[in-house]
């Protein structure tokens, strides 16, 4: 798993001077690039300088980020729209979902939902992930349901590699796994 800290950090290596242009901003701009594969992040709305760093993160390894407040279609307050419109994203639009797996996340009754909606549809087709984010000081205590998912975890011996690790031990390079 990443500490904050050193998601953070990755996150803005991967975007060096071009951080400050490449961040999602709050005037729910969205744009999306030619890539083939997008993805669904999940996450909590308190944490969205860690959305940025996951849309960094992300769009340097060639994918779509889909962020629902960047999305100038939605509703400016929840309502049952919201919901279709997200239920949508993550079954027909969006080829990925991945859960930026954060205290505050699992805690948000969203983010349950989503994982809820995205379960039967993604987790058949190797579609489905979680990116835990731990405290510095903290461990991250996930609900027990979570570790039936594959998570993101960075390299212990290659700086800059990461993988999709499955419940039942094996791996995946994220980059091979984000393109099938």
């Amino acid at each position: 798993m990443f500490s904050k800290n050193r998601f953070e950090s990755i996150a803005r290596q991967k975007s060096a001077s071009n951080y400050t242009s490449t961040i999602l901003n709050e005037n729910r701009k969205f744009s999306r690039s030619a890539s083939t594969t997008s993805i669904f992040l999940s996450h909590s709305h308190k944490e969205k300088e860690f959305v940025k760093f996951a849309k960094v993160f992300f769009e340097n390894l060639g994918m779509n980020i889909y962020v629902d407040w960047a999305d100038e279609t939605m509703p400016e307050s929840t309502n049952g729209i919201t919901a279709q419109k997200i239920k949508n994203q993550i079954i027909s639009v969006n080829d990925k979902f991945i859960l930026l797996a954060t205290n505050e996340a699992l805690a948000s009754r969203w983010c349950n939902w989503e994982v809820g909606i995205a379960d039967p549809f993604k987790l058949p087709n190797d579609k489905i992930a979680l990116l835990p984010l731990i405290e510095t000081s903290g461990a991250w205590n996930g609900n027990e349901y979570l570790q039936i998912y594959p998570y993101i975890k960075e390299s212990l011996t290659s700086t800059g590699e990461y993988y999709i690790w499955y419940p039942n031990g094996e791996c995946k390079n994220l980059k091979t796994w984000l393109k099938g």
